[in-house]
This record gives C-alpha cells, structure tokens and sequence, in this order.
C-alpha cells in the first residue's frame, strides 16, 4: 500500500461518528434506489391489470421516494461534518508534526510549501472519507441491479457484466492518471504560495526598490506550469467522461435490445422490461463515479504531499532531568551540516564568544548547544547529560535561545517574554497553552525584561506588558531586547545567544553585556558574535573555519594570529578596540521605519 493510501485509510478513521452517519444515509438511499424499479414495474402491472393491491403499490412507490430524499438531505450535512472534522485531525497532525521536526524541516520545505500542506491539501485530503463512502454506496444499486436481472433473465445480466468491465477499465485508467496529475498542480500551486510570502515578507524592500513588475513576474512564474497540468487535468477528465458517456448509453440500448428479443419471445412481460429498463440504468450508473473518482485522486494527490511532512523524523526527547550542575557544555566528534569533528569543553558558567566567517558554521553549532538541531554524528551533552535523554520539559528550562530577528508570537508582550513558561501541576498537560500572567509570573518577566533592558519601553506601551503585539510597533533593537528578555527568562544553565545584539545601539548593547557578566554570571553563554569588543568581553572565543574549530582560547591569545584578525574583516588598533563603529539607535530605527 502507498504511503498516501495509508494516510487516507488513517483519515478515513478519524472521521469521527458522522462518517457512520454517512454511511448509513448513503447505504439506505442506494437500497431505496435498488427497491425503486421492482416496486414500479409491480405497480405498472397492478394498473394494467387493475388489480385490487395498486393503491397499496403506489403508496409503497410514495414511502420509498420520500426515504431516498430524506437520506440524500441527511447525507449532504454529513457530509460536510465528516469532511470538516477530517480536515481539523489533519492540520493539527500536519501542524504538531511540523513544530516538533524543528527547524530542520523549514530548511527542506518553505514557508509557502508548509502553508499550503496544512492548509489547502489538508482540505482537499480530508474529503476522502466522504469521497470513498458515497462512491462505494454506487456500488451497491450495480450489484443490486446485476442480481435483480439474474431474478429477471440471466441473459440480461451478462449483456450488463460485458458493459461494466470497460467502465472499471476506464475508471482505474482515469484514478491513476488524475492522482499524478493532481499532485503536480498541488506542487505548482505550493511554489507559488512560496514566492508569495517571500515577496510579502520583503514588501519594503521591494516598494523601495521599485520593483515590482520583476516581483510579480518571479512570483507568477511558475503558473504557465500551473495552467498547464490544469489544462491536462481538464483534457483526462472530458476523455474519461465521453468514454464512460459513449458506453453508458451503448449499455443500456444493448441490455434493452436483448430484453426486447425475450419480451417478444414471451419469456418477459411488460412490468419485468420496465423493472430490467431502470435496473439497467442502476447497474450502469456506476459510469456516474467519474467524479468521486477525480475527487479520491487530488484527495490522494494531497495525502501524498502532506505523507511526505510526516515521513520526516520528529525529534523524540528522553526522561531524563538534569543532574545539579553549573551548566557544563560538552561536544564530542560532533559533525553535522557544515561542521566536522568537532570536539569541545565550555566550562559552566563561562561566557564563550563564536566567530568565523560566513558559512563557517557559528549558527549550526548554536543550534546544536540547545538542541535546536541534532548531529549527524557524536554527541552534545549539558552537565553530563545527552540533550536527546532529556525530557521536553528539562531542556526548555535549562536553555535560552535569543536571535538575530527574534520572532514575537503570542498575544501581549507579557506572553512574548513567556513563551513556553509553564509550572504544571501533577497531570498538567505540557502542550497546553501558557497560564496566563500571575502576579509571580509577570515579575518574573518584568525581572527578565528588566535585565534585557526593555523594560523601560515596555512600561511606555499603552497597557504595559499587557499591551497587544498588534498594537506595539517596535524597531528592531526593541524586538532584540524582547527576545533576549524571553531567553533570560528561559536559560538556567545555557544561554545561547546567535547574534542577538546586532540591532541594538552601543549604550544598550553595553548595558546587556553587562548583564550578561553580572547578574547572569552563573548562567553559562555561547554568545554568536561579528564583534571585536563582544569577543573580547568573553571568558573565551571558539574560532570555526570551514566547520571546524580552529582556536579556542582567550581572545588576547588569538589576536596575535592574522587569520583572526581577518575575521573581523577592519583593522583594529588593538585586540580591545571595537573601532570606529556608526551606530543607529533604536530612536532612529523607529524614525526610518516611519
């Protein structure tokens, strides 16, 4: 079975009670369709023959009537129930699945890709269970209608057999073409979707750089794409459907020739042609799955696209907690993307700066300090301990991460800062949302905001840490100190910082730094840095070249070393001189951004 056959049959299953619903209105109708034909071709019979039982014919032909409507009613609201709660089970799946993988599947798939997964094949994925429900019920009136004309004469079922092997023939034909060709204009469509948020992402440069004429050509290329496998999609269902068209009708003439020969043979009567003519159209409904089928094929087409999400490794976490310790930091052989062989001891407590040049591997081996990433190989351990033995819970608490362009989520400022706290009791569900602030709680973030040096501006919003994200315009050294401020908040042992001050002005970026040596002290720091002055504030520099490490020692000691010194790319006068560095504030942050 396909990967995307078993996502299907897993949907199929989470359908929830209305799926049974489905299936009983579905069955019912088709019964009352089987039913339909007999109970007219005997009441044709009673009026010609004016036999006493027609008033009794004809309100069975009223009953059945009025039960096949009731059950298609009934059908169409569950219909849409099924097909709604089958696609929330799968963007919560798609949307756990894809925050617990970690950022190394945003490297594979964009942003676009990923929102178009969970979304619109989400969507479509989730109509399978109805799909497959109301088509196999078309099943039902065949079979019926192949018995009921055995009952009938058995020379008329075999004309009906001969008939329905080419419309299986055409139908297999289209599912396995459509579910292709589906696929690829979902692919077409999530590549636009990508070049979309990019473009939407970067409107400002865009506005000012005038260009955009070039951006909606480069978002709109790949639509001729697009259009094309539409145009293919269109092009197999109309030759599909004149197939099934041509032979549906040929069918029907040929099952009622034969019943003619055999009602002028004396072998049918009058009533029985009747019944055999709309059995016959029962039987040979099963051409009218043409579209049941184009809709199980995109179904299929997007449970594939979203099979594909979920077949990349979530990150699984241990039980283990974190023995006392200072916060020790170790990393044996590791090699991962963009770094080899590397081995390293970061005392707890220290304060170690990364440099190198782009692409050296600085940010790779912050994402592996805190397990944001895993190594392809080794080991990386807090006081001891392998971060893939610790529980969820003890890493988060354990380590702090602040970045270059912070993101902000949450609906206050105060729930920014407290991402991820949670104090849950016995039982406490570890995925719930964040409790919202107590007093305690909201000291603790003004404590952190406070030692990020944001609490100031924070207090000037117009309802403090209260205030709505939506409703606090920042620069981007305000949004910095609010990252910062949340991993102050986090990190008890580890603080990993990945060029978290680069948008902050030199007099706040100072007052940080001296947090960072002072209040912070016990806390170890792996501090990502581009500058001369942070590196040589550092108990210690790891220098990387070419994802290996090529120094760690004081930055004193390294400074004699002109390859060093070439990563800071200026001259310096001395290994404590930050040079001459023009600097905006966040003031003027905020007055360019205006």
């Amino acid at each position: 079975m396909r990967s995307s056959d078993r996502l299907v049959a897993r949907i199929v299953r989470r359908s929830g009670p209305w799926l049974g619903v489905l299936a009983v209105t579905a069955v019912t109708g088709a019964l009352a369709q089987l039913a339909l034909p007999f109970v007219l071709g005997r009441t044709v019979d009673a009026l010609v023959s004016a036999a006493p039982s027609r008033g009794t014919w004809l309100g069975a032909c009223a009953a059945i009537v009025v039960a096949a409507v009731a059950c298609d009613a009934l059908g169409v609201w569950a219909t849409g129930a099924c097909s709604t709660r089958a696609s929330e089970w799968l963007r919560h799946l798609t949307v756990r699945h894809v925050l617990g993988a970690g950022p190394a599947l945003s490297r594979r798939f964009s942003e676009g890709e990923l929102a178009t997964r969970a979304g619109v094949n989400a969507e479509e994925a989730g109509r399978a269970p109805e799909t497959l429900v109301t088509g196999a019920a078309l099943v039902i009136p065949t079979a019926g209608g192949l018995v009921a004309l055995t009952l009938i004469d058995p020379w008329l079922t075999l004309t009906l057999a001969a008939g329905l092997v080419v419309i299986v023939l055409v139908l297999r034909a289209f599912l396995r073409v459509s579910t292709t060709l589906a696929g690829d204009y979902q692919e077409a469509q999530g590549d636009i979707a990508a070049r979309l948020i990019d473009a939407l992402a970067g409107a400002r440069t865009i506005a000012a750089a005038g260009t955009h004429a070039e951006e909606k050509a480069r978002v709109l290329a790949p639509l001729p794409r697009l259009r094309a496998h539409a145009m293919e999609m269109w092009r197999t269902n109309a030759r599909a459907g004149v197939q099934a068209g041509v032979v549906v009708p040929l069918l029907e003439v040929a099952v009622l020739g034969v019943g003619g020969f055999r009602l002028a043979a004396g072998d049918l009567t009058a009533g029985e042609l009747y019944s055999a003519a709309r059995y016959v159209v029962l039987g040979a409904g099963l051409g009218s799955a043409l579209g049941y089928v184009g809709r199980l094929a995109r179904a299929r087409a997007a449970a594939g696209r979203i099979g594909e999400l979920l077949s990349e490794p979530r990150r699984a976490y241990g039980r283990r907690s974190l023995p006392p310790g200072p916060g020790t930091l170790e990393l044996r052989g590791v090699t991962a993307d963009g770094l080899s062989g590397v081995d390293l001891l970061v005392p707890g407590g220290c304060s170690v700066a990364v440099v190198g040049r782009s692409g050296a591997g600085k940010s790779v081996l912050a994402a592996l300090a805190g397990r944001l990433a895993d190594p392809s190989g080794g080991a990386v351990l807090l006081d001891g301990v392998e971060l893939p033995d610790l529980s969820r819970e003890a890493l988060g608490e354990a380590v702090g991460y602040a970045f270059e362009r912070p993101v902000l989520i949450g609906e206050t400022v105060a729930d920014a800062i407290g991402l991820g706290l949670r104090e849950p009791g016995p039982g406490a569900d570890p995925g719930a949302p964040d409790a919202p602030p107590t007093p305690e709680r909201l000291e603790a973030l003004r404590a952190a905001a406070r030692a990020a040096c944001a609490d100031a501006f924070v207090r000037r919003l117009p309802s403090g840490y209260g205030t709505p994200l939506a409703d606090a315009p920042m620069s981007g050294g305000e949004r910095q100190r609010l990252g910062l401020a949340r991993a102050f908040a986090h990190g008890r042992r580890l603080l990993v910082l990945d060029d978290a001050t680069s948008s902050l002005d030199t007099l706040t970026e100072r007052r940080v730094s001296e947090t960072l040596a002072g209040e912070l002290a016990g806390r170890t720091r792996l501090i990502v840095t581009h500058r001369v002055a942070t590196a040589a504030a550092a108990d210690r520099v790891i220098w990387l070249e070419g994802g290996r490490v090529r120094g760690y020692d004081r930055h004193r000691v390294l400074w004699d070393d002109p390859g060093y010194r070439a990563v800071f790319e200026v001259r310096r006068t001395g290994p404590d001189d930050p040079g001459p560095r023009p600097r905006r504030t966040d003031a003027a942050e905020r007055a360019g951004a205006s």
